[in-house]
């Protein structure tokens, strides 16, 4: 399964060259829910910093930003102040009696003192790295659908939920970021045919069992290109709940070079024609959307490494 993947870093540029609406209020919704310090909506710096900076229309996104950085700041700086005096506790007693306990307590206390100061460090950086696009199970990405006729990005959860199912449902079926394709007239009838999306990536990373030896790899196209994957989305609305738009990316049998480096499904990329014949599945029958993922796809050859 594709458990984790790299949005593509300049997204909002290819929404801006493209013509693609960015839904802005959706977007606003979503970092409401992020600024109140709940843990429930995850952003990857990708998609923070790209409104970090808004003016105009995006102004009040930047100052929600602002709001939860505020708060993520004061917690890290909180989390260093109280583990520096556990570690000087921890110090003093070792220097009147070496213990198991002692040492324990300044080994952690190092260790969160680490682990906090990395974390400020992220979320002061300024300049995007590597691993700022990643995205993971239950983390918001950018996603592309159609909406009367016209292309949209919106901020969806990697983790879909279909509409009418409970609440439950993520954590009896804790998969569903991913759609089989040969369970979408099962499992995904509701949504096949009826919500497709495509999520713009450049890589995608899976877990791996080689020889007994377990891993994540980094796959990506070569040449390198950004890829347009096929998703399936869903709008799930509950009582008293807030709406929760989600997706699961599709995924089949790998090729080769994948099956090779120790893993059984991938990701589906697809043509711009492909594109346009998956985001507007109401012209075509479920056999018609099927056939897209077959004769529309690209095929690209991945090279893949060790993840960092």
């Amino acid at each position: 399964m594709c458990y984790s993947a790299k949005v593509v870093i300049d997204w909002k540029r290819f929404a801006r060259e493209s013509d693609v609406r960015i839904d802005l209020p959706e977007f606003f919704r979503q970092f409401g829910r992020w600024a109140s310090n709940g843990s429930e909506v995850q952003f990857p710096k990708v998609l923070v910093d790209a409104f970090a900076e808004g003016e105009g229309d995006e102004a009040g996104i930047a100052e929600l930003i602002d709001r939860r950085r505020s708060l993520d700041e004061m917690r890290h700086l909180e989390e260093i102040q109280a583990q520096r005096e556990r570690l000087e506790m921890a110090e003093q007693a070792l220097a009147v009696k070496p213990t198991k306990k002692a040492s324990e307590s300044a080994r952690i206390a190092a260790k969160k003192i680490a682990a906090a100061e990395r974390r400020l460090d992220d979320l002061r950086r300024t300049a995007l790295v590597e691993g700022d696009g990643r995205i993971f199970p239950g983390w918001y990405a950018p996603v592309i659908v159609v909406e009367d006729g016209e292309r949209v990005i919106k901020p969806m959860r990697y983790h879909c939920r279909p509409a009418g199912k409970p609440a439950f449902y993520d954590q009896k079926y804790p998969g569903t970021y991913n759609a089989r394709r040969d369970n979408l007239r099962g499992f995904w009838k509701g949504v096949f045919g009826r919500t497709h999306a495509v999520l713009m990536i450049d890589a995608f990373f899976e877990h791996v069992d080689r020889d007994g030896a377990k891993g994540i790899l980094k796959f990506w196209p070569d040449p390198p290109e950004p890829m347009f994957i096929a998703c399936l989305w869903s709008r799930w609305t509950g009582a008293g709940q807030p709406d929760l738009l989600s997706f699961a990316a599709v995924t089949d049998h790998p090729p080769p070079e994948v099956e090779a480096a120790g893993h059984d499904r991938c990701i589906i990329p697809l043509s711009p024609a492909g594109v346009d014949a998956w985001l507007n599945p109401q012209r075509y029958s479920v056999e018609a959307l099927d056939r897209v993922l077959d004769d529309l796809r690209l095929r690209p050859f991945y090279e893949h490494a060790e993840a960092a």
